[in-house]
């Protein structure tokens, strides 16, 4: 830190009961990643198969971990110092190069996502490290372990760039598996061994923050691609309840994740002794599924406005119903793992979505779309009252 470093690392000052904020360098680093979101959203929604959807399942868990890393360490770093400003601004060249790729990443361009990707992971972490000074022994030894992870896993994904067809698929789900499992495994590497629960620990108030800035992203991009479609099409009374439909669940959706959610845990994680360890749950593993949900509630908005009446197909179905599901399974376990207690609200949303199922296919995509909706709204409100009756209750008290 700049106050008790007068050699000057590049490391955030850290005021005790004060969040570090969000630098406006940070903002404009993730609106690469409202274009890789869209990306990732779009090629969903044209290769729709079974194999498709493992496919942008995997370029998904790419982007997402090449944020969050990012969001990792700019947690630690100063992003207001030159330095780190270039090295932002190089991650945004790197992370457009990604995007443009992702919708032929499985194709003839599969290299150049390979080394984008790559190259971000290894780089970013190298600079990090010696960025360090060598007074901070445990700071410096955990980027040393996750350098030498991150270099494994880019060499699958370089071999998987230069194969083709399943063989890409098999080396980069290695290459995935391997960063995934790596926090897990507390990276550890002969002769360093395990990393420590206080080498990682974060200031919680910016990383609960950048994390609800990037579903601020996705649900921004569904709104955006809604409008955008919406303004295209012929106005009818069908599709004016399926835009209406659509921005009503992404405005229950914010309310699941904001009115509650995000304030809590970021009061729960700034006041954690293992930030690191709930930082890694909670905001590093959990928020994917919630991400994804409203990924895939977008590719759900784009083809109910398109084509609102009629018998729902399997894309449909799958999307309409399976983005909340998945987000409201990712809210849950969220909550869970800063309140404690699983949300009744959100268990009942869940088993409402799984009935809803059953009779998906009778439906036409517009009153599914508004079925679903509604059970976000339910959910929505129900978590309010009841969270709001407590509220009451522990004031009375």
């Amino acid at each position: 830190m700049a106050a008790d470093n007068p050699r000057g690392a590049m490391f955030r000052v850290i005021v005790p009961n004060q969040h570090s904020r969000v630098t406006n360098v940070e903002l404009f680093f993730d609106l690469v990643f409202v274009f890789a979101v869209t990306q990732v959203s779009h090629t969903l929604l044209h290769h729709f198969t079974p194999l498709g959807a493992v496919h942008v399942t995997m370029l998904f868990l790419a982007v997402w971990w090449v944020w969050v890393y990012t969001a990792w360490v700019t947690n630690w770093l100063n992003p207001e110092l030159t330095p780190v400003r270039i090295l932002l601004f190089a991650m945004m060249l790197g992370g457009l190069m990604l995007s443009t790729t992702i919708p032929t990443a499985f194709e003839g361009r599969g290299l150049w996502f390979a080394i984008a990707y790559a190259t971000m992971q290894v780089g970013r972490t190298a600079f990090w490290m010696f960025a360090t000074p060598r007074h901070r022994t445990a700071v410096r030894h955990n980027a040393i372990r996750i350098l030498v992870w991150l270099c494994i896993s880019a060499v699958f994904w370089i071999l998987g760039g230069f194969a083709h067809d399943e063989a890409r698929l098999w080396f980069w789900i290695v290459a995935l598996t391997i960063e995934y499992i790596s926090p897990a495994a507390r990276f550890w590497v002969p002769r360093l061994g395990f990393s420590s629960v206080e080498a990682w620990a974060v200031e919680g108030g910016h990383m609960a923050e950048r994390c609800s800035l990037f579903v601020i992203i996705a649900l921004g991009e569904a709104v955006v691609v809604n409008g955008a479609t919406f303004a295209e099409l012929e106005w009818t009374a069908d599709n004016i309840l399926a835009f209406v439909s659509a921005l009503v669940g992404s405005i229950a959706m914010w309310w699941i994740y904001f009115h509650k959610g995000a304030e809590a845990g970021s009061e729960w994680i700034s006041k954690s002794t293992e930030s690191g360890r709930l930082a890694r749950l909670a905001y590093t593993y959990l928020h994917l599924p919630i991400v994804a949900g409203i990924i895939l509630t977008a590719v759900s908005d784009e083809l109910v406005l398109k084509h609102p009446s009629g018998h729902s197909d399997v894309r449909t179905i799958v999307s309409t119903i399976g983005g909340p599901l998945v987000f409201l399974v990712g809210t849950i376990l969220f909550k869970h793992s800063i309140r404690g207690f699983l949300q009744l609200s959100h268990g009942i949303g869940i088993i409402l979505l799984a009935v809803l199922w059953w009779f998906a296919a009778d439906l036409s995509p517009l009153w599914l779309s508004v079925a679903t909706s509604a059970i976000m709204v339910v959910v929505a409100v129900w978590e309010s009252v009841s969270l709001g009756s407590k509220d009451e209750k522990a004031e009375a008290h």
